[in-house]
């Protein structure tokens, strides 16, 4: 939800007070479906180690129940794919909305004549890669 986050833009004019530049996006959905998922699954893991330690026998004597589980687990290991696939492009998408070209480049300030405008540093986003990996 870049479009919450402002942040100060100064106008080079000696008197007047800086405005506040808002980002574009909202990039949250990708992010909330791959929590969801990952609560799901962890869910679903607690409830089948149940079944498994406590409820052995239904386990071995039901032959639905180990097909049904498998089912279930190649759905999550599907939907997992696609969660991780729709991180990494929402990432992507976050990166390319906070870079500082694209930032300066909405910037009025620095569109005039005779303006140079460089970014201090750029934003690390390491650990946001790794947790795509993951």
């Amino acid at each position: 939800r870049l479009y919450q986050i402002p942040f100060g833009m100064p106008t080079c004019e000696e008197e007047s007070e800086a405005r506040t530049l808002y980002l574009i996006g909202d990039f949250s959905a990708p992010a909330e479906f791959f929590v969801t998922l990952g609560v799901f699954s962890f869910l679903y893991t607690m409830a089948a180690l149940v079944l498994y330690l406590r409820f052995h026998s239904l386990y071995t004597e039901n032959t639905k129940l180990p097909f049904t589980d498998f089912c279930v687990t190649v759905c999550f290991a599907f939907f997992w794919l696609v969660a991780a696939a729709a991180w990494g492009k929402g990432l992507s998408d976050v990166k390319a909305a906070t870079r500082p070209s694209a930032l300066i480049a909405a910037m009025a300030v620095c569109q005039g004549d005779g303006v140079v405008c460089n970014a201090g540093t750029t934003p690390a986003m390491g650990l946001a890669n790794i947790s795509v990996v993951r």
